[in-house]
C-alpha cells in the first residue's frame, strides 16, 4: 500500500500540475491571447499563430521540448545560425513583384525615411545601458522586419537574439493595430481620399536586370548584406525570369512555408517566463515599439513632404508602408486609404515603399554589421 501511495504522488508530482508556476501561467495567457488575435480576429495569422502555439508549448513546465536535445530546440538553430533569415528573404523575393518601386523609383526615399526608427532606437538604447553592438541588434526591429533583426542580433548580439527575435516578430504580427492610429493622426481625411495615378508597367529586360544589378552592387558596396540582399533578389529572379517555374514555386510556397512554422513556433518558444519576465527584455520590447512607431511616423511624414513638391498626386499614407513588413504594411495602407475612399487602390503604390524599407533595412543591418561587429 506504502509503495502504492508514494507512486501516486510520485506521479502527481511529475504532472505539470504540480510544478507550475505564476510566470508559466502568465505567458500561458500571453500564448492564448496571441492565438485568440491570430484565429479570431485574424492579425497575420501565418506569423502570430506559429509564434503563440510556441509560445504555449515551451511555457507547459516539465516538457523539455526547448532544452537541449529537445524538439524545438532543434528549430531554434536556424535561428541562432542565421540559417532562417535569408531563406525567408527568398520566399519574400519570389512572392514580391518590384515594378511598383521601378514604376516610380522616388518611393525608395519613402523606404529610407521609414528607416530613421532604427537609428534613432539605436542612440536611445545606449543611453539605456546596451553597448553599441546589442543597440544596432536592438535598433534593427524599429525596420519591423523580424528575418532581419534576427540575422544581426546573430552576428552582433546572440545573448539578446531571443528577446528582439520576439519583439520583432511580435511587432510584424502587430501591423495592423500599431500602425493605424500614427497614421489617421498624422494625415488628415483629405490626404487619405487622395488617389494616385496608374503605375507605367516595367518591360521584363528591366524587371531580370534589377535583382542582378541590384545584388552585384551590394555585394561591392556592402558584402555583409549579400546574405539577405542576395537572396531576396534569388527569389526575384525566379519569379521573373520565367524559365525556372518549379523553383519559383518551391521558393514561394513550400519552402517559405515550412521556414515560417519552424521559425514562428521557434521564437514564440523562446518566450520562456525565464526568460521573458525580465526588466531587460521588458526594455528591448518597449525600445522596439518606439523603433516601430517612429519609422511609421517618419514615413508618413516624408510622404507629405513629398506629396507637397511633387508634380503628381501622392497620397502621404503610403509612406508608412516604408517599414519593411512586407506585404503587412502595404495592405494597412490600402486599408486605411479605403476607409476614407473605398474607390481608392494604394496597395501596389504601397508595394513600392514596402518593397524599398525590405532593401533598406537590410542595407542598414549591413552597415551596422560592417562598423560594430565585435
Amino acid at each position: 500500500m506504502t509503495g502504492l501511495t508514494g507512486a501516486i504522488q510520485s506521479f502527481i508530482q511529475a504532472t505539470g500540475f504540480a510544478q507550475i508556476s505564476g510566470g508559466d501561467l502568465l505567458m500561458l495567457t500571453i500564448a492564448c491571447l496571441l492565438l485568440y488575435l491570430a484565429i479570431k480576429k485574424s492579425f497575420e495569422p501565418l506569423l502570430l499563430l506559429p509564434i503563440g502555439f510556441g509560445l504555449l508549448l515551451s511555457n507547459l513546465p516539465a516538457t523539455g521540448i526547448f532544452e537541449k536535445g529537445g524538439l524545438i530546440n532543434y528549430f531554434y538553430f536556424g535561428i541562432k545560425e542565421g540559417i532562417f533569415p535569408p531563406l525567408i528573404f527568398m520566399g519574400v523575393g519570389a512572392l514580391t513583384d518590384f515594378g511598383p518601386l521601378l514604376a516610380n523609383p522616388k518611393t525608395i526615399l519613402l523606404g529610407a525615411a521609414a528607416q530613421f526608427g532604427i537609428f534613432a532606437t539605436l542612440i536611445g538604447s545606449i543611453f539605456l545601458g546596451f553597448n553599441l553592438p546589442q543597440a544596432s541588434a536592438i535598433g534593427i526591429i524599429g525596420g519591423a522586419d523580424g528575418p532581419t533583426a534576427i540575422y544581426t542580433a546573430s552576428k552582433l548580439a546572440p545573448e539578446l537574439l531571443g528577446p528582439i527575435a520576439v519583439a520583432a516578430y511580435s511587432y510584424m504580427a502587430l501591423v495592423p493595430i500599431i500602425q493605424p492610429p500614427i497614421m489617421r493622426a498624422l494625415t488628415s481625411v483629405e490626404e487619405r481620399k487622395r488617389v494616385m495615378v496608374q503605375l507605367k508597367e516595367i518591360p521584363k529586360p528591366v524587371r531580370i536586370l534589377f535583382p542582378i544589378v541590384s545584388t552585384l552592387l551590394c555585394g561591392l558596396l556592402l558584402p555583409s548584406a549579400v546574405p539577405l540582399i542576395g537572396m531576396l533578389m534569388l527569389g526575384n529572379l525566379f519569379r521573373e525570369s520565367g524559365v525556372v517555374s518549379r523553383l519559383l514555386d518551391t521558393s514561394e510556397n513550400a519552402l517559405l512555408n515550412t521556414v515560417t512554422i519552424f521559425l514562428g513556433v521557434a521564437v514564440g518558444a523562446s518566450m520562456t517566463a525565464q526568460t521573458f519576465l525580465k526588466w531587460e527584455t521588458i526594455g528591448i520590447l518597449v525600445l522596439g515599439l518606439i523603433a516601430f512607431s517612429i519609422g511609421t511616423a517618419t514615413g508618413v511624414l516624408f510622404g507629405k513632404a513629398m506629396a507637397a513638391i511633387s508634380e503628381t498626386p501622392i497620397n502621404p499614407l503610403i509612406g508608412a508602408a516604408g517599414v519593411s513588413a512586407v506585404p503587412m504594411a502595404a495592405r494597412v495602407v490600402q486599408k486605411v486609404g479605403a476607409d476614407e475612399n473605398p474607390q481608392n487602390f494604394l496597395l501596389m503604390h504601397a508595394m513600392g515603399p514596402n518593397v524599398a524599407g525590405v532593401i533598406g533595412s537590410a542595407i542598414a543591418a549591413g552597415v551596422l554589421i560592417s562598423l560594430v561587429k565585435p
